[in-house]
């Protein structure tokens, strides 16, 4: 039944409907697993953050980096559910009846959509990048050089893994809008051959 149904649709529209299902599932499950990883690791960055506050050792560098990295992972959930749109719209291309396929002004502007989610993402998890990175540098700049002379009370101030940890989570938000949009600059290609 399937190779009737390939046989009735054009060449063109069968390569765009399979192009637009498999990178559809390929961009949502690359970008679910790095957002659950890094959800996981700013969920506990925020829980360590308030208990750094309340001890007032926190940095206003890392908090803002932190509120930009959210920004950004909730901008990759907008690209999950888009990604996902992308395989909806694929099996709707595979329709029999031409009259619900969407039109290729339809498609285009679904992956122009796609683009701009991808691209707001990563402008605000580069911003939470910088504003991190910018925050390990003046600690790290204020750590003494030569022998360390640890002083107990102030842990506060010296580079700890914990804050390399939300770098990592920001740079998996950062690849995973960089996945959602080399997926849909794919895909835009690929509709702009047919």
């Amino acid at each position: 039944m399937n190779s009737e149904l390939d046989y009735s649709l054009p060449p063109a529209v069968r390569r765009i409907a399979t192009a637009f299902r498999l990178t559809g599932w390929i961009s949502f499950w690359i970008q679910v697993v790095l957002a659950v990883v890094s959800s996981l690791v700013l969920l506990f960055a925020l829980v360590s953050i308030g208990a750094r506050t309340a001890a007032g050792g926190a940095n206003a560098g890392t908090g803002v980096g932190v509120l930009l990295a959210l920004f950004g992972l909730i901008a990759v959930y907008f690209s999950i559910y888009w990604a996902f749109r992308y395989v909806l719209l694929g099996r709707r291309l595979r329709s029999r009846d031409a009259s619900k396929r969407p039109s290729p002004k339809d498609a285009v502007q679904l992956l122009r959509i796609g683009i701009l989610i991808s691209m707001v993402g990563m402008l605000l998890t580069l911003f939470g990048g910088q504003a991190l990175i910018g925050s390990l540098l003046g600690k790290a700049l204020l750590q003494p050089q030569g022998s360390t002379v640890f002083i107990p009370g102030n842990i506060n101030q010296y580079v700890e893994a914990f804050d390399i940890f939300i770098v990592q989570a920001n740079t998996n938000t950062l690849l995973a809008h960089f996945v959602s949009l080399s997926a849909t600059l794919w895909l835009l290609r690929t509709v702009n051959r047919a």
